[in-house]
């Protein structure tokens, strides 16, 4: 149910050695083809995906499986009901850069959390983040959290909930997926280098008890509530990175260091890596990192102010590795992000959604 046979914690991964560097950028043309999957649409088909995700589910959501690209794909894997368009982006010159936003009322940002979804008939999660949009609405993670390109569909039922508590609290909202914007050759070719999406959302709202049942309260947008993330790309190797997720699959050894309940974080230098295999030219790598399944979809941030909480995204969790063959996985990698990531950002980030969701 998750996209190829081989994703983040993928247990033929331990087997991988780190090859030399390589030199240039994924894409050096002046526009890109962004593969743009409609979600829920309309207030109807998001109230659809809210009534799934009522507190009772979400209080069971931290024992389904965490995303991991060794997990098999189900053939009764269902699409979602939107439709699907590429659109060609002409490039504005220079090189993307978002300033990060803090909430409003707030002086730190609350912008990390978790995406739930279904592929098929069966629940998963991954990490993700806010990201500072024009549409204050955008959400990014893996493509494999979004995505199954093996089967050519989109996930079913996707929200993200920011700062999830540990028994399916919500304090922050939930935040149904409207459109998911990816790159075209993750979808197309299961190609590791655009391992990543921007999801557009809709307005947050909170289950809150009227009159002895539940109903759905509008908390607004989601930016307004949490803060964004900046975003920058086009920065190289050899810089510093802060990664975050919330890892809780078994490490190699079968070990399970991790409970997926609390944000965990990892920081260092980034090298090159490549994975032919995973059709992976241009990986970037953080060692030391010992995340493993649940930390997918999780933001790498440049210059992060701790006292803030915020930074300049940079990459995902995209995979994991296991570079000495030993009991743990030492190291994460993300696709690079360049100007064909900016792309992609934009086509989210002009995305519109209703104005209200009740």
């Amino acid at each position: 149910m998750i996209p190829r046979v081989r994703h983040l914690v993928a247990a033929a991964l331990s087997a991988l050695l780190l090859l030399p560097a390589l030199v240039g950028t994924a894409s050096a043309a002046t526009s890109s083809r962004v593969y743009s999957v409609t979600l829920a649409k309309t207030v109807a088909d998001m109230k659809k995906v809210a009534e799934y995700w009522q507190p009772d589910r979400l209080k069971k959501a931290d024992n389904y499986s965490p995303a991991t690209p060794a997990s098999q794909s189900s053939p009764t894997a269902t699409a979602a009901a939107g439709a699907s368009q590429i659109v060609t982006l002409k490039r504005p010159k220079g090189l993307l850069s978002v300033a990060p936003v803090l909430p409003r009322n707030s002086t730190a940002a609350k912008t990390m959390g978790k995406v739930f979804f279904r592929f098929g008939d069966k629940e998963y999660w991954c990490s993700a983040s806010a990201v500072a949009a024009k549409n204050r609405s955008v959400v990014a993670t893996a493509g494999h959290c979004a995505y199954d390109s093996r089967q050519a569909k989109p996930a079913d039922y996707w929200i993200f909930v920011p700062n999830p508590g540990p028994e399916g609290e919500t304090p922050d909202g939930i935040y149904v997926g409207a459109a998911i914007s990816m790159h075209e050759d993750w979808p197309g070719k299961g190609d590791y280098d655009f391992d990543y999406a921007f999801v557009t959302v809709h307005r947050g709202f909170k289950w809150v008890e009227k009159n002895g049942q539940l109903a759905m309260q509008d908390v607004g947008r989601l930016q307004d509530n949490i803060g964004g993330q900046g975003l920058t790309i086009g920065k190289g190797l050899a810089i510093s990175i802060s990664a975050f997720g919330y890892p809780a699959g078994p490490q190699p050894d079968g070990s399970h260091p991790f409970n997926g309940k609390t944000l965990k974080a990892c920081s260092g230098t980034t090298r090159r890596t490549i994975a032919p295999s995973l059709d992976l030219q241009y990986g970037v790598q953080l060692q030391p990192c010992d995340f493993s399944a649940g930390a997918s979809g999780g933001p790498w941030l440049i210059n992060y102010q701790a006292v803030q909480r915020v930074g300049f995204l940079n990459g995902i969790n995209s995979l994991t590795w296991n570079r000495d063959a030993k009991g743990g996985y030492d190291a994460v990698s993300s696709p690079t992000f360049n100007a064909t990531t900016g792309d992609v950002y934009r086509r989210a980030a002009a995305l519109t959604t209703p104005q209200n969701v009740t």
